[in-house]
């Protein structure tokens, strides 16, 4: 995901860590244990019984990996986090510096191909910026980690509000109708979604 859009969303999440700190909070995340929660959904499209490669878009500071040392700590994995903050793949490599089996970069989306592709709440936050707009961009993301996934990729979306429950105009939340088919149909991956796993959102799992 490039472009303007992305600057205000970059000084959004920048402001938040100078704010918290490298805490789940520092995302917009209000725990560990729910970040954590949903860390389980989208690992579920890897298999760790062999090694793997894994790309996180929009990393943070790099909680996912933290999840990764204390779950699965035996696993060989490869893993690389983008994110379009500079200041946060400071906070993660900074965080991080020791785990030489991981590596931080700043980018907007993909820059290796790696078995696994996971993005983490990267397309909830759209500020003031217009639906369709946003979702152009979100289509050039999952194209891009496509594109950089030889096994697949598993994303998320917060789920739409229930009737009569307002949602601030600031977040992105489209219904599974929206994003599956176009998955199957135009990427040709073969999707599962997950829900009901205690967070007011899904989780698409496409395998390739």
């Amino acid at each position: 995901m490039a472009g303007a859009e992305l600057s205000p969303v970059s000084a959004y999440y920048s402001a938040r860590l100078r704010r918290h700190g490298a805490t789940p909070l520092g995302v917009d995340w209000p725990s560990r244990p729910s970040q954590e929660l949903r860390f389980v959904q989208l690992l579920r499209l890897c298999d760790f019984s062999a090694p793997c490669s894994l790309n996180d878009v929009g990393c943070g500071y790099g909680a996912l990996l933290g999840h990764l040392w204390r779950r699965h700590r035996a696993a060989r994995i490869d893993y690389l986090g983008t994110d379009v903050s500079a200041a946060m793949v400071a906070a993660a490599r900074k965080r991080w510096r020791h785990r030489t089996w991981a590596a931080f970069e700043q980018a907007a989306d993909c820059v290796r191909v790696a078995d696994c592709t996971l993005a983490s709440g990267v397309f909830n936050v759209k500020l003031d910026c217009a639906t369709p707009a946003w979702e152009a961009r979100v289509a050039q993301s999952i194209a891009a980690m496509r594109q950089h996934s030889r096994l697949g990729l598993a994303i998320n979306f917060i789920a739409p509000p229930r009737t009569g429950q307002g949602s601030p105009p600031e977040l992105y939340r489209p219904p599974v109708a929206r994003w599956k088919p176009w998955l199957e149909q135009a990427l040709g991956l073969q999707v599962t979604v997950l829900e009901g796993y205690g967070l007011p959102e899904y989780t698409l799992i496409a395998r390739a």
